[in-house]
């Protein structure tokens, strides 16, 4: 074999490229086409399609040139064309992989524009060969290296346009919850929420990572009967939900926080009420916050989903926590203990007030003999020191609070 083969090698592939370099323009155009027969998603999009053209003339010159000059692929740079192209594929919603093929598909149109070209201009085949093995592996080299530099910036162009969206929702989510003015068509616009109809507000946290805590939020918007949730983060281990409801307003299903993606975790909801418009968006948010703060004072330990509604009055006695435990103390004297014995005589004698005095219909919510209740329930009252009778209303709404809140408004159970 002839030592000087590759060097004269070398010389005839720099002379093909000299020889594309300076049809240039027309292997653009011709490039061009051959992508928008097989891209669709350029379509009618004029800005695009020159886009494309300006990347596709400007690849094809840096990379044609570089290899006439014998200049390593490793040096190559991004043209600015084909930056700007990647972040209109990015602007426009285009997958990564949707732009990645103009450079799949411009490599496989230079690879047959290659092979239909060196024939005519190179006469020996053994040397036509190594040129186009020679083309090819250059432009393969320079493809993978380009591929990577428009990736990471259609990446980052991306992350751009999704933090400010990220922004501009979390700035009109404050003003709403600030009770500023706001434009309400703007802001549906940009929380892709209607503000009109009844809004429910949520919250949904949990103790652990490793619960999609997003798609939690839409199951329970689509409990309350929505197919559609607004959901704003809040830290890693929590977030706030939106539904607008036009009808009646659905319960949540108790199964969802038990079923919650991610599994097994310890997840709690708390819902607001239904409020109307841009004022109930505040409202109804505000609420479930509060419901929030009841159930963590409480301190359950299972999965829960708890509306404000069923703690409403606990959480207006419990503003003022040292307050509260002071009027349970005032209602409930030695009954206001955290024992076993204690929470049984209150739990008794809170379904007999609920029951409005059945002692049957106390018996079949707990679950034991009507004469077990009679006797839990004088207890209580000599716990107390007075009859369940006297300050019914005040007795009733201690004993709710106990019963919600638990340890948080009790003193600690008796030694005897």
């Amino acid at each position: 074999m002839d030592a000087l083969e590759p060097a004269r090698g070398a010389v005839v592939g720099r002379g093909i490229a000299a020889f594309l370099l300076a049809d240039v323009s027309s292997l653009a155009d011709d490039m061009l086409m051959y992508l928008v027969e097989r891209i669709p998603e350029v379509g009618g999009d004029a800005e695009l399609r020159g886009l494309t053209l300006g990347s596709c003339s400007s690849n094809l010159e840096a990379a044609l040139s570089m290899f006439r000059h014998g200049i390593d692929v490793a040096a190559a740079e991004a043209p600015v064309t084909a930056l700007e192209h990647a972040r209109a594929m990015a602007s426009r919603g285009h997958s990564v992989d949707v732009m990645l093929r103009f450079y799949r598909l411009g490599h496989e149109y230079f690879t047959e524009k290659l092979a239909d070209s060196l024939p005519d201009t190179i006469d020996d085949p053994a040397a036509a060969l190594r040129t186009f093995a020679d083309l090819e592996r250059f432009a393969f080299g320079y493809i993978d290296r380009i591929s990577s530099l428009v990736a990471a910036e259609y990446v980052a162009e991306l992350d751009r346009r999704q933090n400010q969206v990220r922004a501009e929702r979390a700035d009109v989510v404050r003003a709403l919850l600030a009770g500023e003015r706001v434009d309400s068509a703007r802001a549906e616009r940009v929380l892709g929420h209607r503000l009109t109809g009844r809004q429910i507000g949520f919250v949904c946290w949990v103790e652990d990572r490793g619960v999609d805590l997003e798609g939690l939020a839409r199951q329970v918007g689509r409990s309350l009967g929505s197919a559609h949730t607004l959901v704003v983060a809040d830290g890693p281990l929590g977030v706030w939900g939106w539904v607008s409801v036009t009808g009646s307003a659905r319960t949540p299903a108790a199964g969802v926080a038990e079923d919650s993606p991610g599994g097994g975790a310890r997840v709690h909801i708390a819902v607001g009420s239904p409020h109307p418009g841009a004022a109930g968006f505040r409202t109804s948010h505000l609420e479930a916050l509060r419901t929030r703060r009841v159930v963590e004072l409480s301190g359950r330990a299972a999965p829960s989903i708890t509306e404000f509604g069923e703690v409403a009055l606990v959480d207006a006695i419990s503003r003022d926590l040292d307050a509260a435990r002071a009027f349970v103390a005032a209602q409930l004297g030695d009954l206001a203990r955290d024992g076993a014995k204690e929470r049984g005589e209150r739990a008794a004698l809170l379904a007999v007030l609920d029951a409005q005095g059945s002692l049957v219909t106390a018996a079949g919510r707990l679950g034991i003999h009507r004469n077990t209740v009679l006797q839990r329930v004088r207890r209580a009252e000599e716990r107390r020191g007075r009859p369940a009778t006297a300050e019914i209303a005040e007795l009733h709404t201690a004993l709710l609070v106990c019963d919600v809140l638990g340890a948080s408004v009790l003193r600690e159970s008796s030694p005897h």
